[in-house]
């Protein structure tokens, strides 16, 4: 008797314990947004740039493992829509404009077939010193049907060092409105420089008509399905390692992040 009474409180707090996990696991996942800067043939070991080789491994990865990868505006919709989003889903981002995501990086997205988002610096495209995308580039990758744009601002300082409404208003307006005329392409998204962002510049980008747009990783005080705060997570050479580009493409890699950047802000508080 006493045995079967134990087997029972056993199996009660196994239970207990894979219901607990389960619905960590299932609060924790947000669908990973991958963002890349730079991709060169050789990597520097610079936090914002990956070698050709390894983006094409981790592209291969994504393919080889059946990965969902869809486009960030398609997951912007199924947010916004409440949409139950299939397992193992992913969204590719690009930051900056660089010449060589047209020269390194979308070969390899042909490749593997592989959608991707680019946010541009309007001011900077088609600059004398040659490393930005030009307008030619821009437009073919567009036609290819891979690549969407969106706006990462006229220029690359961060919108909360902008005390200017009409200036802020230029840097999110008007981005938006000569990348439209320029590529006869309507712009659905924008990317904060750096990742900074307070409310009332979240509201411009509102206001001007963007359907969605992307941070860094602004925190666990931020909801996860905020369209226009979407986290993203940075991929450095450092992924060239597999098992570490499958830990960031879990679903579950940001959670633990913030969790761990949780942890120290306390502890830093304490002392």
């Amino acid at each position: 008797m006493f045995k079967q009474k134990s087997r029972i409180i056993l199996a009660a707090v196994l239970l207990t314990g894979i219901i607990f996990v389960f619905n960590f696991l299932r609060q924790g996942y947000i669908v990973p947004v991958l963002m890349y800067h730079r991709v060169e043939p050789v990597s520097d070991g610079s936090m914002l740039m990956v070698s050709s080789s390894a983006l094409e491994r981790q592209m291969k990865f994504l393919r080889d493992h059946n990965y969902n990868v869809i486009r960030l505006k398609e997951l912007v919709g199924l947010i916004k829509e409440n949409k139950k989003i299939p397992a193992k889903t992913v969204a590719i981002t690009f930051d900056d404009g660089n010449k060589d995501n047209y020269t390194c990086a979308f070969p390899v997205l042909k490749k593997y077939r592989i959608p991707a988002t680019m946010f541009v610096i309007v001011d900077e495209i088609s600059r004398p010193q040659g490393d930005r995308l030009s307008w030619e580039e821009i437009k073919t990758m567009l036609d290819s049907g891979l690549v969407d744009i969106g706006s990462h601002t006229m220029g690359p300082q961060p919108l909360i060092f902008i005390e200017s409404e009409d200036e802020l208003k230029r840097q999110i307006f008007a981005s938006k409105k000569i990348l439209e005329n320029r590529l006869g392409y309507k712009i659905d998204l924008f990317s904060y420089p750096e990742g900074f962002f307070n409310a009332k510049i979240r509201q411009l980008v509102i206001d001007a008509g963007y359907l969605g747009a992307v941070a860094t990783n602004p925190g666990r005080k931020y909801p996860s399905k905020d369209v226009f705060l979407l986290k993203r997570i940075r991929i450095s050479e450092n992924s060239s390692n597999m098992f570490v580009f499958a830990v960031e493409s879990s679903g579950f890699y940001t959670i633990a992040k913030e969790y761990k950047k949780a942890q120290k802000e306390a502890k830093n508080e304490r002392r």
